[in-house]
């Protein structure tokens, strides 16, 4: 095409279209939202709690019974000290929560960013899905579960 040349329409929209910034359906903002409201439920939860001194047992404060593998055979499960770690983060007692459950304190770190990473998408409509997806791979997942084992392990020794 020459300068002088009147511009093909047809080629402009296509490339107005591809710069255009891409937003989530109503659907996939709404699912957002959804995800937000439990991140955030579960955080606002973890900040209600008062830290067990145990370690373990925050959990019976929601109305739940206490853990039967703790009860029955004086070892935790493999879930041991999670909602005791979501407590001590909400009172901003990281290091405690670390101590106490160090996947429970990652997991504290990823129901934040997936309050963020929902509420974002739910209100601007960025689609913040569509850049994690890549992420969830078999391999992370099996790397997610190595992590709990190694913490449950953990939880053994500090038993």
């Amino acid at each position: 095409m020459h300068m002088s040349e009147p511009a093909d329409h047809t080629t402009l929209n296509r490339v107005h279209e591809r710069t255009q910034p891409l937003r989530a359906n109503l659907s996939s903002r709404v699912f957002a939202a959804c995800i937000a409201i439990v991140s955030i439920g579960v955080l606002g939860m973890g900040a209600w709690m008062q830290p067990a001194a145990d370690g373990h047992g925050t959990h019976t404060q929601l109305g739940l019974k206490p853990c039967m593998w703790a009860v029955t055979l004086d070892r935790p499960c493999i879930t041991c000290g999670m909602t005791t770690s979501f407590a001590h983060a909400g009172e901003g007692q990281w290091l405690s929560s670390i101590i106490n459950q160090p996947m429970g304190a990652f997991l504290v770190v990823l129901t934040s960013i997936m309050f963020w990473g929902g509420a974002t998408q739910a209100i601007t409509g960025a689609r913040i899905g569509t850049m994690i997806q890549p992420a969830l791979r078999p391999r992370i997942f099996i790397l997610l579960g190595l992590m709990l084992l190694l913490a449950w392990v953990y939880k053994l020794i500090t038993w």
